[in-house]
């Protein structure tokens, strides 16, 4: 039995990562953490396992290199469509995926590295990837604006209550707008759609500035509590602290 460490910010990629890999009997997910602090305090009690992180954690990658060496385990990032993978074996990890890679694939890669050896994605793969980002062009382009700000919650884990919150309408109307945004993806629920946008690079984009977008509006018709007046001109670690009240 492997014993999987996945890490990523991303609870939704994670949560389909964990679906994915947990149809294979030979594997068993031990940990899930969504920052690098998680991840290196998981690497450090569980030796003798294989680590899938996101890139975009930036982790110090010399430092968790070393620290899975210790361990007896093992690595595989989960690079961005636009990253180079070799990089990360030239760095020491034993494999490396592409965020848009198949449920297959990773559960391939999984096995090969756990058997000792190192994995990277096919050219094959990587010569496919400017057809899949017209994909995501073509669904992108199909959505309205009102679907792209749901998509785009979505894809940061709001239920429809709460996205219907935000966008100040009612839950049956955000269940009415999923149906139509189904049928334009082809996908079944709010998991698929959400692994559907991250793995299609245009439409993750624009997914990812519409949140940027909606966060901003709020930011800007939200008033102004004297907590947080008083904290900005706090340094940064007595934020942290005045935030958790520890």
């Amino acid at each position: 039995m492997n014993k999987l460490i996945l890490a990523d910010s991303q609870a939704i990629f994670r949560a389909g990562t964990a679906k994915v890999l947990a149809l294979d009997d030979d594997l068993r997910i031990i940990a899930q953490c969504s920052d690098t602090e998680r991840m290196m305090h998981a690497v450090s009690t569980f030796p003798g396992s294989i680590l899938i992180f996101a890139s975009t954690l930036k982790p110090e990658l010399n430092r968790l290199r070393s620290v899975l060496e210790t361990m007896g385990s093992r690595g595989i990032v989960i690079a961005e469509n636009n990253e180079v993978p070799a990089r990360y074996l030239q760095l020491g990890f034993n494999g490396v995926v592409l965020r848009n890679t198949t449920g297959a694939a990773l559960a391939e890669c999984v096995h090969r590295v756990a058997a000792g050896e190192t994995w990277q994605p096919l050219q094959g793969l990587l010569a496919e990837a400017p057809e899949e980002d017209l994909v995501g062009a073509r669904v992108r382009d199909r959505l309205t604006p009102k679907e792209m700000r749901i998509v785009a919650l979505i894809v940061q884990g709001c239920k429809n209550r709460e996205i219907a919150t935000r966008l100040k309408t009612t839950e049956q109307v955000i269940k009415n707008y999923l149906r139509s945004i189904y049928d334009k993806t082809g996908v079944g629920d709010r998991l698929e759609l959400a692994l559907f946008t991250l793995h299609h690079r245009v439409l993750a984009e624009a997914a990812a500035m519409v949140g940027s977008n909606i966060e901003a509006e709020e930011l800007s018709t939200s008033p102004r509590t004297p907590e947080a007046h008083s904290s900005e001109a706090l340094p940064p670690k007595v934020q942290s602290i005045a935030r958790t009240g520890t």
